[in-house]
């Protein structure tokens, strides 16, 4: 039997359609061999290992009003627009509680892959206690010139974008030849050239890695994307995505847009139930 992993684009904000492609998950108790993570998509991936039915969203939703969660205040005074100790310590500690001992129980591999800073290179962290391992997760949200780099034992780290968006090759090398795929944008989408990289330039001049892994960004995502069109056309990957362009931005506050694609991503799930049940019972 093959083992089966499930790939979990980010996109900030956008990352709600995920959120409610995992709640469907849930519902109907779907689950891998493994789990990897990537920026927003380690977030609620979280929140579905500990069997929390909707307190990704509510994690989101709740607060989004919130200047201590996303505001150009925090970006002025903490050098991050997403408030890092609110959403990694107050909300899942003291608001929406996270039930860690459920997710100790799981017997689900959790990878939140996040970017060295020296490197360029994509860093994958197995994530065995939230409570302990929970900076790596916000280290995979770490947006370049929106959040401070995150240090961690010698490592210096951001958004896990930046170098492997969509980590299907990572799954296949370390054995998880089948695959899902939850991406937030539509079939249409392909990345483009990163903008402003002057301004990108001056902040990271002392990482010249990293400032070639956001210049080649756009690339390695195509790439990417064209391997998993290829698995899924082979039968190797099943691919869950917005079936038609995605409006919401990486850092949108509007309630009705963000609940709106959270429906979308659980309805769409509900739609492929038939599906990812027979995907997973193939292999």
């Amino acid at each position: 039997m093959s083992k089966i992993g499930l790939i979990l684009e980010g996109g900030g904000m956008r990352g709600i359609y995920t959120a409610g492609v995992l709640d469907f998950f849930i519902e109907k108790d779907i689950e891998v061999d493994i789990v990897i993570g990537v920026s927003a998509g380690s977030c609620h991936a979280s929140s579905y290992l500990s069997k929390q039915y909707k307190r990704a969203y509510h994690a989101t939703i709740d607060y989004i009003h919130d200047k201590n969660y996303l505001s150009f205040n925090n970006l002025i005074k903490t050098g991050s627009i997403f408030g890092m100790d609110f959403m990694f310590n107050t909300i899942p500690n003291q608001l929406n509680l996270y039930d860690y001992d459920a997710f100790n129980k799981s017997n689900t591999k959790f990878i939140a892959v996040s970017t060295n800073c020296e490197t360029g290179k994509p860093e994958y962290f197995e994530l065995k206690d939230l409570k302990k391992d929970i900076i790596y997760m916000q280290a995979s949200c770490s947006i370049p010139m929106f959040a401070n780099i995150v240090e961690i034992n010698n490592y210096k780290l951001l958004d896990g974008g930046v170098s492997d968006s969509i980590p299907i090759q990572y799954a296949i090398n370390q054995g998880y030849e089948k695959n899902i795929v939850v991406l937030t944008r539509d079939i249409t989408y392909s990345k483009s050239r990163q903008r402003f990289t002057s301004l990108l330039k001056r902040k990271y001049r002392d990482y010249p890695n990293l400032i070639s892994a956001v210049e080649n960004r756009h690339i390695n995502y195509n790439d990417s994307l064209k391997l998993v069109n290829k698995l899924s056309k082979d039968g190797n990957a099943l691919v869950i995505r917005p079936k038609n362009p995605v409006s919401v931005s990486q850092v949108e506050k509007n309630v009705a847009k963000l609940t709106a694609l959270y429906e979308e991503g659980y309805n769409d799930a509900k739609q492929m139930c038939n599906q990812i049940i027979e995907f997973i019972d193939k292999n």
